[in-house]
């Protein structure tokens, strides 16, 4: 089939039946759900870009396998160009997002075409795992699907590893081996977007232990499967704002949910890595699914901390303050942090290394050097949108406030910004923040970015271990030599 269009996806959300809860009610009918609907359109946006004369060039290819056109996240970057054609669809989804859906089909997709092309790894511990995840890949690609993931263990007794729960199967675990498949019972989360998504495929961070073989897994199944239970979070937003009070929220709400598992078969033919303590520590390393997806999740970042800044710019020029200089200095600092991340970027990308398979790999310390600021570039972003626009953010009027006739006079001459900026644009603008930096859903957004990549302190701890490894102090070395030369003269 190739590229699917947007009506495509809407059809095949309609017809799934996933068990999916919310407040405490089982969703029948996904696409009428009001928290749901938006979101749901906004994805087929994108689909349907892939069909745009404007973008279709850009974000397409045509498969050198089947014929057919598809989409540039199962492209395997074999060099520069390839890297800057996966970029191109990076870009045009985060960008029709604002940023925003951290979980938007390409990220995944990068990661299973990451997993596929490094089957060499799968094949060293199980000929049968290389074959199914080549298989899959092939699967998603030739269907355009769009995936979920659920790869962190529920917040339980987290001083304990998951075999030492209460209740051994309290985080996702392997129950029993049949004819159809393996069992597996128990939790994960965080799985973004879960309710309207085909699939959903399970693999860890490394840091298992001996002991955890059972949750040592990795398998991809239908989001419908029998036994798979989709418990959402609270909503940030109940579906039926408007655009004009809440122009983001009522977009982009992206649920967030727990995936629990009540014995639930996956059939043998979706089962990437099973019982094999080595192979999921090694799995996220070896295979680029940590690596890869770095690069979308850093042209995502860039295009969401371009979006505050922008936000954050718009609010000090509405209100004529950012003639201030303590504005400016506040303003400069985010811009600083994004033209860094812009920088790092485009480093990553020029700096690219290729691996013995032939692959295309954007540079490590870049890539995780952005993954290091944007936890707290995005947060200063937004706490900047929060000092400059102060307590006229709470001071919004609304939606019918704004057009009632007997109210016009007030809101016309108490809710103008500076000279050129009328009531009405001053409003958007002012709504438009605080759906960024104060309603839940912004809220919501900014834990997001500090944790999406994991613990920030682990990781930068990863990253400075991985630094040194590979960074010999020739400097310090050259400069002790006089040192060293000194000795040896005051001892002849």
């Amino acid at each position: 089939m190739g590229i699917r269009t947007g009506a495509q996806y809407i059809e095949g959300v309609k017809s799934r039946k996933p068990e999916v809860w919310l407040s405490g009610r089982k969703i029948t009918n996904l696409f009428d759900e009001p928290v749901f609907k938006q979101p749901i359109l906004e994805i087929a946006k994108l689909y349907d870009m892939q069909h745009d004369p404007v973008f279709k060039e850009q974000i397409t290819h045509i498969c050198e396998e089947t014929g057919e056109r598809v989409n540039n996240a199962f492209l395997v970057p074999k060099n520069y160009e390839d890297l800057m054609k996966r970029r191109a669809i990076f870009e045009a989804f985060a960008k029709a997002t604002f940023g925003l859906m951290g979980r938007t089909p390409d990220f995944l997709n990068v990661v299973v075409t990451s997993m596929y092309y490094n089957s060499w790894f799968f094949e060293q511990y199980n000929k049968n795992w290389a074959e199914n995840i080549r298989n899959y890949y092939k699967y998603i690609r030739d269907n355009d699907l769009f995936l979920t993931h659920a790869i962190i263990n529920p917040q339980n007794d987290r001083s304990k590893s998951s075999h030492e729960q209460k209740d051994v199967y309290t985080h996702l675990g392997a129950v029993k081996e049949t004819p159809d498949g393996l069992v597996v019972r128990g939790a994960k989360m965080l799985a973004t977007l879960s309710p309207i998504t085909d699939e959903v495929i399970i693999y860890s961070f490394p840091g298992f232990k001996p002991g955890d073989e059972k949750y040592a897994l990795a398998f991809a199944i239908p989001i419908e499967t029998p036994g798979l239970r989709i418990i959402c979070r609270e909503q940030m937003q109940d579906g039926t704002r408007s655009f004009f009070d809440h122009p983001l929220a009522s977009r982009f709400e992206e649920m967030d949910a727990l995936l629990v598992f009540d014995d639930v078969v996956v059939p043998w033919d979706r089962v990437f890595l099973y019982n094999n303590v080595d192979a999921a520590n090694k799995l996220y390393p070896m295979t680029g699914a940590g690596q890869q997806p770095a690069h979308q999740s850093g042209v995502r970042g860039l295009v969401k901390l371009q979006f505050a800044t922008e936000v954050a710019m718009k609010v000090a020029d509405s209100i004529g303050v950012d003639g201030y200089l303590n504005v400016q200095n506040d303003l400069a600092e985010i811009v600083q942090s994004l033209e860094s991340i812009r920088a790092l970027l485009r480093v990553a990308e020029i700096e690219y290394t290729m691996t013995e398979q032939g692959e295309a790999m954007p540079a490590y310390t870049p890539l995780e050097t952005i993954r290091g600021l944007l936890p707290t570039a995005y947060p200063r972003a937004i706490e900047v949108i929060q000092i400059i626009g102060a307590g006229g953010l709470l001071m919004s009027p609304t939606e019918a406030d704004c057009f009632n006739e007997e109210l016009s006079d007030a809101i016309d001459n108490f809710y103008v910004g500076r000279a050129g900026v009328s009531s009405l644009e001053r409003i958007s603008i002012f709504k438009l923040a605080w759906d960024l930096c104060g309603e839940a859903f912004g809220q919501r957004l900014l834990q997001y970015e500090r944790y999406y990549t994991g613990d920030p302190v682990r990781k930068k701890g990863i990253f400075y271990n991985n630094y040194k490894r590979q960074h010999s102090p020739d400097m310090v070395d050259e400069a002790l030599k006089v040192c060293k030369a000194e000795k040896e003269v005051s001892t002849n």
